[in-house]
């Protein structure tokens, strides 16, 4: 997508994106912050992707598509899943277990807590975590 020497506001979970994509409730809240900047992790955009593919979407589109609206709003830097971001998955891994949290939940906590930025989100259950992230729920 694109980098951006602005500051960045927030990272998005793929279900804020994909809210904000569909215009589900919430997506103003996503709208609002975009302008500021976002980051997005690869494993979030891959989810995003595989929810448009699903749809019925091509790949070859979707993307494109995705990054054209967005960047209507303001930069989101896509941001590679690497050591550090595994590293931190990991160490999610047990203070989130109760909840069930995926790879790709917990790949999004990390970039949260690695760029020390809140993460947006329609996931409720998040709301009960107690570590060093600040979740907004956006529905």
């Amino acid at each position: 997508m694109t980098k951006s020497d602005a500051p960045i506001a927030a990272v998005l979970d793929a279900s804020a994106l994909l809210a904000f994509l569909h215009e589900e409730q919430g997506a103003d809240r996503v709208e609002a912050i975009l302008w500021r900047g976002v980051l997005i992790g690869t494993v979030n955009w891959a989810e995003v992707l595989s929810d448009l593919v699903e749809a019925g979407e091509s790949v070859a589109t979707a993307g494109p598509r995705v990054a054209a609206r967005v960047a209507a709003f303001g930069p989101m830097t896509i941001v590679p899943f690497d050591e550090s971001h595994a590293l931190e998955a990991a160490r999610l891994h047990v203070r989130t277990r109760s909840l069930g949290l995926s790879l790709a939940d917990r790949a999004c906590l990390s970039l949260g807590r690695l760029h020390r930025l809140p993460v947006l989100t329609t996931d409720r259950a998040w709301r009960s975590l107690h570590i060093s992230v600040k979740i907004e729920v956006i529905r």
